[in-house]
């Protein structure tokens, strides 16, 4: 049974948010005279989102809705960044980057269609430190896959024997050097069971019912992994050995070295509960030190994302909460509120510790973090997950927040947060011009024949009667920022739910000098993609202080290099880097801007 469909979000309202948000950035002094416009036709990429029945004609409200991530990175060494969809049903698929805004698809050549499967996300990383990108993808209940690139793009499946076969409700894939050797370990995040053992069409193992309430239930815990890259081409599952038991129903996870030892920490998301982080000590043991770092988490968190946002030196640290807002929804103009919680406090297991909504925590100068969501406007409504990147090129990172919902839901916007100088985030996505999309907001989602097999579909009470189709609106669910056509400004490429994704391609560089050096890491005694490495770029009076972890989004990745926009700076004084293997090194300038250095350690 359907529930009855929501009243949608109109014109009036979507240009009433258009003039507010015009009104507050004309009166800031936040660059935004540019666009980020759809140019999916014109980069020649036709890969479509396919759903399950569940988030579809068979609707139940449970992990099938998430969707799929998307992941870049250069995988045939041309220097510029490819694009992997992930996709539920039917071919997930290899994007080649031609130049120009223009890609071709390689899956066939390439060998990473993992058609037989449904899939949750990928990630890129050289876990054979042999300087190319390889690809690991986890699915759902279907077994999970590591492909070997061979430095042409061509990909093997070395999953057995690597050991990395676990069969489960998998979902975000972490790699991370916790124990300094110079191989990228592997966290992998599984859910919980939330499926039958029913099959549906496509394959796919049907959903349960009551999904949301799983963390209710002992007996469908499902914990994540910790493997230990053993440097031979194989991997060792040591979560119990280090301390690292995790139950959450986490879809993501990320690393950062929060306590300055080198060791890098982790923080575990929970869809469905409390977050945990974890402190590492010295890659022999991981303690949960939760309540003493971060005493209220969202309860709902879907993304996660450590980054510099007001330039001090420090880690900050933003976490998107879906799941709150899912418990009452609400009309567009409460959604830079907190979620108005409906649920009990029984199915929060205890909702003293929590924040209902999106966290922002600033970290301090003695350490601890305080929480501002509300203060600088990092609130917003049904989010995914935030990718983050300068794309401004002002010297102060920006968020795009992949969010909405779909069927049986009203339209919600994607959020564009345009960073004020460390002092507060100005909501933008509609001077921007990534909302309202270009066209129609809906599309087809499936057909009901009322007068035959749909008759006891609730639709079919009160819709038209006889067949019809029945529509449903578009929304984003992960996302990558990168600058795809190499001009020197950053775009943003989603991956939607049962749609095509979009290609927002930003004109900043024909408006305006872009400023910016982007830094490729080459690890040697490091890992070899500099994977946990702190790269630090002095321009004049400022510093801009970026980590390497490779995270985007909701189940992302952004691509390598890293970015710093560099506002109005003539060039770079000097970059420092600490490596994951502690060594430090200095690069002195003057450097040049508007362009892409390697740093090979020393």
């Amino acid at each position: 049974m359907f529930p009855m469909p929501p009243v949608d979000v109109g014109e009036q309202e979507l240009e009433l948010r258009a003039w507010a948000q015009r009104q507050a950035l004309d009166r800031s002094e936040v660059f935004h005279g540019f666009q980020l416009v759809d140019r999916l036709a014109e980069s020649g990429i036709e890969f479509e989102h396919r759903v399950v029945a569940d988030a579809a004609k068979g609707y139940k409200p449970n992990h099938y809705d998430h969707g799929n991530g998307i992941v870049a990175a250069d995988v045939d060494g041309d220097g510029r960044s490819d694009l992997y969809f992930v996709n539920q049903l039917g071919t997930s698929e290899l994007w080649r980057n031609e130049g120009g805004g223009r890609f071709r698809d390689v899956t066939s050549e390439a060998g990473v269609g993992v058609e037989d499967r449904v899939p949750a996300t990928a990630a890129f990383a050289d876990v054979d430190n042999d300087g190319d990108p390889d690809l690991f993808v986890t699915t759902v209940r279907m077994g999970n896959l590591l492909f070997r690139n061979d430095g042409r793009g061509r990909f093997q499946d070395v999953t057995a024997a690597a050991g990395l076969e676990y069969v489960g409700h998998s979902s975000g894939a972490v790699f991370f050097d916790y124990d300094l050797d110079g191989d990228l370990d592997l966290f992998l995040c599984n859910v919980g069971v939330y499926t039958t053992d029913e099959k549906g069409p496509g394959g796919y193992y049907v959903g349960l019912a009551d999904a949301f309430s799983g963390h209710l239930e002992p007996e469908r815990t499902e914990y994540s992994i910790l493997y230990r890259n053993r440097g031979d081409g194989t991997f060792a599952d040591v979560t119990r050995e280090v301390g690292l038991v995790d139950g959450s129903w986490s879809g993501d996870a990320t690393f950062t070295d929060l306590n300055g030892d080198r060791y890098p920490d982790l923080y575990v998301v929970n869809m469905q509960g409390d977050d945990h982080y974890y402190e590492n000590r010295e890659g022999r043991q991981f303690v949960d030190r939760t309540a003493e770092v971060f005493p209220k988490t969202p309860w709902g968190t879907m993304g996660v994302k450590f980054f510099d946002w007001n330039n001090d030196g420090r880690d900050d640290l933003l976490l998107t909460d879906m799941h709150s807002d899912m418990s009452r929804e609400v009309t567009p103009g409460f959604e830079k509120l907190k979620s108005m919680m409906a649920w009990t406090d029984d199915h929060l297991q205890g909702g003293h510790n929590n924040i209902f909504g999106n966290a922002f925590y600033e970290r301090q100068a003695d350490g601890s973090f305080r929480e501002i969501s509300d203060q600088v406007g990092a609130e917003n409504y049904w989010p995914w997950g935030p990718s983050v990147g300068d794309l401004n090129a002002d010297g102060w990172d920006d968020v795009f927040i992949a969010s909405s919902m779909n069927f049986p839901f009203r339209y919600g916007i994607n959020s564009v947060l345009l960073n004020d100088h460390g002092l507060r985030f100005l909501d933008s996505e509609f001077v921007l011009g990534v909302e309202p999309r270009r066209g129609s907001l809906k599309k087809p989602w499936f057909e009901l024949d009322c007068g035959g097999p749909d008759r006891d579909q609730l639709l079919c009470q009160s819709g038209p009667g006889g067949a019809f189709t029945v529509l449903a609106n578009l929304g984003s669910r992960s996302s990558v920022i990168l600058d795809l056509d190499q001009d020197g400004d950053l775009d943003v490429v989603t991956n939607e739910l049962n749609h095509r994704p979009q290609v927002l391609v930003s004109d900043l560089a024909s408006r305006r000098p872009v400023r910016f050096l982007a830094v490729e890491l080459r690890g040697t005694r490091s890992n070899r993609d500099g994977l946990g490495a702190r790269v630090e770029v002095r321009a004049g009076s400022s510093v801009y202080t970026k980590v390497a972890d490779g995270k985007s989004g909701y189940l992302s990745q952004s691509s390598l290099p890293l970015y710093f926009g560099l506002g109005d700076a003539e060039g770079v004084d000097r970059v420092e880097i600490r490596w994951p293997s502690g060594r430090p090194q200095i690069v002195r300038g003057p450097i040049p801007v508007g362009r892409t250095i390697e740093l090979v350690e020393d």
